[in-house]
């Protein structure tokens, strides 16, 4: 699978698992402009790399601009959420249970 092979969903985002194995899930997420801004707050840690596009998140409570290159680290039980990306924006996102 080639990571940049992807057509941006029309709304919100899609997301692929690339890799699972014990505690580590790696999935791929491609965002449209039109996502939905559903606050999450989850049980595991979660470190998430832009590859293309932008993106801005709220991270406890305190907005974040993300570009090609920047990384997040999100810890457990932190809410977040994203609140804008372009379209086809292009994220790693590698969760530890």
């Amino acid at each position: 699978m080639n990571l940049f092979n992807y057509i941006p969903p029309r709304v919100g985002e899609d997301f692929y698992t690339l890799f699972e194995y014990k505690n580590i899930k790696i999935v791929r997420i491609v965002s449209s402009e039109e996502i939905d801004t559903k606050l999450y707050n989850q049980k595991e840690d979660e470190w998430v790399v832009l590859l293309k596009g932008e993106a801005i998140l709220e991270l406890d409570g305190k907005k974040r601009d993300l570009k090609v290159g920047e990384s997040l680290f999100i810890p457990a039980n932190t809410p977040h959420r994203v609140l804008a990306t372009e379209s086809g924006t292009l994220w790693i996102a590698i969760h530890i249970f």
